[in-house]
């Protein structure tokens, strides 16, 4: 594989392949899955646009649940050199230290760690670089027509684009919104190194409702400082165009409490946003194809949540449901349905609407239900704060005699 002129170079030239599985889209789910089965000896097509995936503002952390699936999955090798490990975030809330949490995370760059597993897949599963121009499904066989005319025939079809929309529609597959522009996720990169930064990591959540903010996350990716915030907001907003303009006076204003310890919030580089809606699929019951991650539903980024969806399909499918549909003739609805009813996906899938949905109601919801779960919940958290202080002060050396 080669690039010229800035050119990308096929991975496989065209032609006719005939294969187990075709996966379209070629980024954390699509490569994860080809990757698991490539190693399992299934024949296995992946087909993406691009050779190299470009740089893309999405996921940026995941937890240990995350990393042990992966892990499971033989992912690990892969997976651990491209990501920064921490185990000590400092928690802010209603403008005070809260608490410390001693638990591990895995921060990484999105685009990096996709081109990283790309370059880990096994060699039997080159990377197809296509556009699909037509495709069929059916019971049996499935058929795609990249537009430089190569044809691939596989038993199955997995759909892993994400938000892309074509090849789903080509199906009849259709995306429902749930909620449009439910949450604005909003990256950067700090100007101080993480030995320059007060904390390993840390986590400040908004003091007013008004402000429509959740909290911010500052973390490690390598040698910088990366922040996350998510708010319930849209790009359109003169918001959003503020804080993209000055990000620094803004972030002041809002996190005064931690500003100091984050290099005042200096922002080197673009202020990166990113609206996001929850979405569902329906017309997806049907044979021959399969959709995953992002490309079935869409959840916000707030609760942590998405990319625990994308790893339990990808270990579902590969763990119980691919090796089971082709071990048999067919390829039938009946089939496929086994999959999306599986208790553990469709209690992931819920769980991750679920709480996309809580976590924007308590956090700016103005009813008196809201306002007084927020008032219970900040109550129980000052009573935190009050006793950790107390302690500190029962802690500290009694005063030498004169």
């Amino acid at each position: 594989m080669s690039t010229a002129q800035g050119r990308e170079t096929p991975a496989v030239q065209a032609g006719a392949a005939e294969v187990e599985v075709a996966i379209v889209g070629a980024g954390l789910a699509g490569t994860s899955l080809a990757a698991v089965l490539g190693k399992a000896g299934r024949k296995v097509a992946l087909v993406d646009p691009h050779l190299v995936h470009h740089d893309e503002f999405r996921a940026e952390k995941i937890g240990m649940k995350q990393m042990q699936v992966f892990e499971k999955l033989g992912l690990g090798p892969a997976i651990r050199p491209l990501v920064t490990p921490m185990t000590d975030i400092h928690v802010f809330r209603l403008g005070q230290f809260f608490r410390r949490e001693r638990k591990w995370e895995f921060a990484f760059s999105y685009g990096a760690l996709v081109n990283g597993m790309r370059q880990a897949l096994p060699r039997q599963v080159p990377l197809t670089v296509g556009k699909v121009a037509e495709v069929s499904t059916g019971p049996d066989r499935q058929r795609l027509v990249l537009t430089d005319g190569s044809v691939i025939d596989a038993r199955l079809l997995v759909v892993a684009t994400g938000y892309g929309e074509a090849v789903r529609r080509a199906i009849g597959i259709e995306r429902v919104e749930e909620s449009k522009a439910h949450s604005l996720s909003i990256g950067f990169d700090l100007a101080i190194t993480p030995q320059q930064c007060a904390y390993p990591a840390l986590a400040c959540y908004a003091r007013n409702p008004a402000d429509r903010v959740a909290y911010l996350s500052v973390f490690p990716i390598g040698d910088r400082m990366r922040g996350n915030m998510f708010a319930y907001r849209t790009v359109a907003e003169e918001w959003t165009r503020a804080f993209r303009e000055n990000p620094q006076k803004m972030l002041c204003e809002l996190m005064p409490e931690i500003a100091r310890q984050c290099g005042n919030f200096a922002v080197a580089g673009a202020v990166e946003v990113r609206q996001v809606s929850l979405t569902t699929t329906r017309q997806h019951r049907r044979a021959g194809v399969v959709t995953i991650g992002d490309a079935f539903w869409t959840t916000c980024p707030t609760p942590g949540i998405g990319i625990n969806r994308v790893v339990t399909d990808v270990d579902r499918l590969a763990s119980t449901y691919i090796p089971q549909w082709l071990s048999t003739p067919g390829m039938d609805a009946e089939k496929i349905c086994a999959f999306y009813d599986d208790p553990v996906k469709v209690a992931t899938d819920k769980a991750g609407m679920r709480s996309s949905i809580y976590a924007k109601r308590i956090t700016i919801e103005t009813g008196l239900e809201w306002r007084l779960r927020r008032l219970r919940n900040n109550t129980a958290r000052q009573l935190v704060i009050l006793g950790r202080k107390m302690r500190d002060r029962e802690e500290l050396p009694a005063p030498s005699a004169a």
